[in-house]
């Protein structure tokens, strides 16, 4: 990648606003199970950094990917990996299908009020029957005159309780699982909608999350997006640009864990010397360090391919799971440097541990990553038939 002075303008924006705006408030935030969503999502809004890469008709900044990817590593330094989740999920999860395939209506609606920050979106793709396999998605919008009838729910949706709309997938006809999905805007004050209580998560303690039911929710046909029935299609484009933000989001944050556990391993001394002096740990660091940047390299590569208009899946897929993989590793290792101040809820080591584990599942987990991978590799095995 060759950032330009604007790049690193940006760079410093979003590091500035991470350092005064989020991490003085992460610890309050994460023990409240939420943080103040529409306050903050007003000031990014008036920073741009909601509509980097989005049409400048509707507010963005029409730039490309590589712009958005700065913006990602740089909230990887907040404190915690709640609130940058609930940022992704506006910037990079609920709304790319809007701006590449909905009408200027929806556009004008939901699209130029989420990139001002006046709006909070979310994605309702999961279920509980159906996370990583989208295809098995239940609930169904069928046709009433001029409207859809939406029944049914989605689990796990991030930014859910407090969100003004929500981009959901759901069933439009009996055609096949691949060709009966539709992408549809349903404003989140619609009849018919409610919530579970905020699920008690893992990780991502700030971010607030919820199952949502729907029932008989109408909404105006005019609020699908694009052709009925092109929904998978158009999930799976968004889940190739929320892949490579998440994987840009991680890299900065792991090297933030490994610099704090460089300090404190030259603080801490343990039978006369620093912790740092002892060679299976400096060596162990250096590796982490090495995996690091080797997913910086893939996820740039997967960037400057998308910025050129080609299919990233496959790289896109490897970098999810590259960033999944390292992340669990990374945070383990150095957890495990700091010992028992390691094991403490509240250590920072303690919290990216715990949020760093939803990249391996969130987006599609793992395994999916891998069929994707092989099925690009051409060795994935056909389905057996009788």
């Amino acid at each position: 990648m060759k950032f330009t002075a604007e790049h690193e303008a940006l760079r410093k924006t979003v590091r500035d606003f991470v350092e005064k705006e989020i991490n003085p408030h992460c610890d309050e935030w994460e023990e409240a199970g939420e943080f103040p969503i529409h306050e903050i999502f007003k000031k990014l809004g008036a920073l741009g950094v909601l509509g980097i890469q989005k049409p400048e008709e509707y507010g963005g900044m029409g730039l490309d990917y590589s712009y958005n990817l700065v913006a990602a590593e740089e909230l990887g330094l907040a404190h915690c990996g709640g609130v940058p989740l609930a940022i992704g999920v506006q910037t990079d999860m609920c709304t790319p299908a809007i701006a590449r395939f909905g009408s200027d209506e929806l556009k004008r609606t939901f699209l130029a009020p989420a990139i001002a920050g006046e709006m909070v979106g979310c994605i309702g793709v999961s279920e509980v029957g159906a996370g990583s396999d989208v295809a098995g998605m239940k609930t169904t919008a069928r046709q009433d005159g001029d409207d859809y009838v939406i029944n049914g729910s989605k689990m796990w949706i991030t930014n859910s309780p407090r969100a003004d709309f929500i981009c959901l997938l759901a069933n439009t006809s009996d055609d096949k699982p691949h060709k009966n999905k539709s992408l549809i805007v349903v404003p989140m004050d619609s009849p018919g909608i409610s919530f579970s209580p905020h699920l008690n998560k893992l990780g991502m303690r700030s971010s607030e999350t919820a199952q949502i039911f729907f029932d008989d929710v109408r909404v105006p046909q005019r609020f699908r997006i694009g052709a009925e029935g092109t929904g998978f299609m158009m999930q799976m484009l968004q889940f190739q640009e929320e892949r490579m933000w998440g994987a840009a989001n991680v890299i900065k944050a792991l090297e933030n864990c490994i610099d704090q556990t460089i300090a404190y391993c030259r603080e801490r001394k343990t039978f006369g010397q620093p912790l740092l002096d002892n060679q299976v740990i400096h060596f162990r660091l250096a590796e982490l360090q090495t995996e690091v940047e080797a997913l910086r390299a893939l996820t740039y590569q997967a960037c400057e391919l998308h910025i050129e208009g080609k299919d990233v899946t496959k790289l896109a897929s490897m970098a999810k799971l590259k960033a999944g993989r390292l992340g669990r590793e990374v945070t383990d290792s150095c957890l495990q440097y700091w010992g028992g101040m390691g094991y403490m809820w509240d250590n920072p080591l303690s919290r990216a541990f715990r949020d760093v584990r939803l990249v391996s599942i969130g987006g599609g987990a793992d395994e999916i990553m891998l069929g994707i991978i092989c099925k690009m590799m051409g060795t994935l095995p056909g389905k057996k038939r009788d």
